[in-house]
């Protein structure tokens, strides 16, 4: 009976053109977690190929997803961020970001705590963006139903069902089935295997962070004194094995210790947000300047003697505390050296979210402590060691150099965030070159700074690191002049944040018609690849009608990467972008514009919805005149804005396309 309806509905929905696309379903439950406390569960089921995108998702990406939990005030406190199940990660050549998204499932858990015992439900508004060959922005209000509060009754485990949890969105409501209050709870099914790269990746580099610090003046000639004092003081061989390995796991705890505080005053759930946050980003920059100034010589970053003092006195009670204070000791006998790098590992890592402090600080200490418990089992080795020079200090001017790059990226992600455009992508790359360029003429000798030992020739190996700095330096360069430079993906500022977002040379190929504000109709601005365009469709309408052109109405997104691919693959074919500027007024919808539309133009639409942003005018109003959702869409109007062509979407085809348009405006001037 069901295949029989499920056929019926098809027919229906073919003849009646039914365009909606809704790829995303939902199914919400909440779980009690004491008598007060509920946990609400959102589980979406994703359509084959489409992709929805995770909160985190990073800036001038796809469109993350936000949830806004209306009700709130004086009902109930969320208790910590939203979880959601692990997501993929893949870089995005269009925006010059990683992508976090979701395929086929995705889950989200929110705990809350009720503080008004007669509160009946929480509503719990969403929005989120699902792509394939095109982007749809889509919101969905859920509606919980919560039990009655009874203090003295506590059910920790049991699952309420909602009899009507309402899903309204762009264009549907949908409400739970028999099959969707089932009190069993949901395993995602994605797998975390992106979340374990991620982290390995932070081992690895903490633990070059840590061989790093191990080559610098403060921590290299530590290595056969300590190594000796085990040796001597050992009554026996395996004695003092068993005490180097004690001394090199003291090590690994008190920085793993670190990375544990780091992330108990942060919070797990919280570490994520860092990455988007100006104060956080401010903050590192700063101190990562004055962690490069030390570097180089500038001054040294000491921890006071009296603390130095109290722990050295604890090293001589002997024994295994002895031992670890011992270690304690190296951690801060050689902070000038490692704790610029140790601020610099836990500033990313607190970035990439979850434990990563953790993973990072077991990655660094490993490092450190492994020379130490070798060189203990094996004396022979030492031998083999380079001799203590001026070479440790050609390290440590060297991370400066590093750490004094890298603070430009944490101040390029307060910009990008406050959308300041102080530092864009050329300002970015000048300053980069110019710091790598200065590390070069360092490393080749004709930099001498505060601490260098006089030098007659550089070494080989110098040579060669020399070299590929240099190399490095020459790379970037083509990039003030738009080249991609994809191996920085996600180091440097996105194409489109820059003072040539299509590329110096590339936009003077293009560009013809208005090249200025100055030059431009009222109301109108400077759209891709140059062209005149309009956001608004009444103004767009009119100066249409006032210079009596067709009208080409595009249904686009600022985070729409099949959007940004039409523009830039296909608009910029000469002929068609002839006539983007010369034979067609532009009107560019953004279906993502999150700006708030003033209170007197805000609705409730057909389907139900609260239209309260720009963007959600335009898509309210794509649907109702085409029955459509997704972007990119095209349609050429008249002057009156009556439709003269057949609407298309996404065409990569760049002579399908220019057949299409060109069409277009021969119908209009018949």
């Amino acid at each position: 009976m069901r295949k029989y309806f499920a056929l019926i509905a098809l027919i229906f929905g073919f003849f009646g053109n039914a365009q909606i696309i809704n790829p995303v379903q939902w199914k919400t439950r909440v779980v009690q977690k004491s008598a007060t406390e509920f946990e609400l569960v959102m589980d979406a089921t994703i359509e084959n190929e489409w992709h929805m995108y995770s909160q985190f998702t990073p800036e001038n990406g796809p469109l993350p997803t936000v949830f806004d939990y209306k009700n709130a005030k004086g009902n109930f406190d969320l208790v910590g961020k939203t979880k959601e199940s692990p997501y993929k990660k893949v870089y995005n050549d269009i925006f010059e970001v990683d992508e976090y998204y979701f395929a086929k499932t995705a889950q989200f858990k929110q705990i809350i705590k009720v503080t008004n015992p007669k509160v009946k439900e929480v509503k719990v508004y969403v929005e989120y963006q699902v792509c394939k060959e095109q982007c749809i922005q889509q919101d969905a209000t859920f509606t919980f139903k919560l039990p009655e509060i009874k203090v003295e009754e506590v059910a920790p485990t049991s699952v309420v069902s909602n009899d009507t949890t309402s899903v309204s969105t762009d264009t549907t409501s949908i409400t739970a089935t028999d099959s969707e209050k089932s009190t069993k709870e949901i395993v995602p099914t994605s797998t975390p295997k992106e979340e374990e790269k991620s982290l390995w990746g932070i081992f690895i580099l903490a633990f070059l962070g840590g061989f790093a610090a191990l080559l610098t003046p403060c921590v290299f000639p530590m290595i056969p004194m300590t190594v000796s004092f085990f040796t001597k003081q050992s009554k026996t061989k395996a004695a003092g094995i068993r005490n180097a390995f004690i001394y090199g796991i003291s090590i690994i705890v008190i920085y793993v210790g670190l990375g544990m505080i780091i992330t108990a005053i942060f919070g797990i759930d919280s570490l994520n947000a860092l990455s988007t946050n100006v104060w956080f980003n401010l903050i590192f920059f700063v101190i990562l300047i004055v962690f490069a100034a030390s570097f180089l010589g500038a001054f040294e970053i000491v921890l006071p003697n009296s603390f130095l003092n109290k722990i050295d006195r604890q090293a001589d009670r002997g024994g295994i505390i002895g031992i670890f204070f011992m270690a304690l000791a190296l951690a801060v006998v050689s902070f000038s050296c490692t704790g610029p790098i140790v601020g610099s590992l836990l500033g990313e890592s607190a970035r990439q979210g979850g434990i990563g402090p953790i993973v990072g600080m077991l990655g660094f200490s490993s490092a450190i402590a492994l020379p130490f418990m070798l060189f203990a089992m094996f004396p022979g080795w030492m031998n083999s060691l380079p001799k203590s020079g001026g070479w440790l200090n050609t390290v440590k001017v060297s991370l400066g150099f590093l750490e004094l790059a890298f603070a430009f990226k944490f101040l390029s992600n307060a910009d990008l965030v406050l959308q300041t455009h102080l530092l864009e992508r050329e300002v970015f790359l000048a300053i980069w070159i110019a710091v790598f360029g200065a590390w070069a003429l360092y490393l080749f000798g004709k930099l001498i700074l505060p601490h260098d030992s006089p030098m007659i020739h550089i070494s080989v190996g110098r040579l060669f690191i020399a070299l590929f700095v240099t190399t490095f330096t020459i790379y970037l360069i083509p990039g003030l002049w738009g080249a991609p430079l994809k191996i920085l993906s996600g180091f440097t500022p996105p194409m489109t944040y820059s003072e040539s977002p299509y590329g110096v040379g590339y936009q003077n190929t293009v560009s013809s018609g208005v090249s200025s504000e100055s030059a431009l109709p009222e109301n109108a601005h400077i759209g891709p690849l140059g062209i005149t365009a309009f956001h608004d469709y009444e103004e767009g309408l009119a100066y249409a009608k006032k210079v009596n052109k067709p009208v080409l109405l595009d249904f686009t997104g600022h985070a729409c990467a099949n959007c940004r691919k039409m523009e830039e693959n296909v608009w910029s074919d000469a002929e068609i972008l002839k006539i983007l500027k010369n034979e067609i007024v532009l009107i560019s919808l953004y279906g993502d514009d999150q700006r708030e539309l003033p209170k007197e133009e805000q609705y409730v639409s057909k389907s139900g919805s609260e239209v309260t942003t720009i963007g959600k005018k335009w898509r309210e109003y794509q649907i109702e005149r085409y029955n459509i959702n997704a972007q990119p869409y095209y349609v050429v109007l008249d002057a009156d804005g009556k439709d003269i062509s057949k609407p298309v979407g996404y065409t990569p085809d760049v002579e399908e396309y220019k057949t299409w348009l060109q069409d277009g405006v021969t119908a209009f001037k018949k």
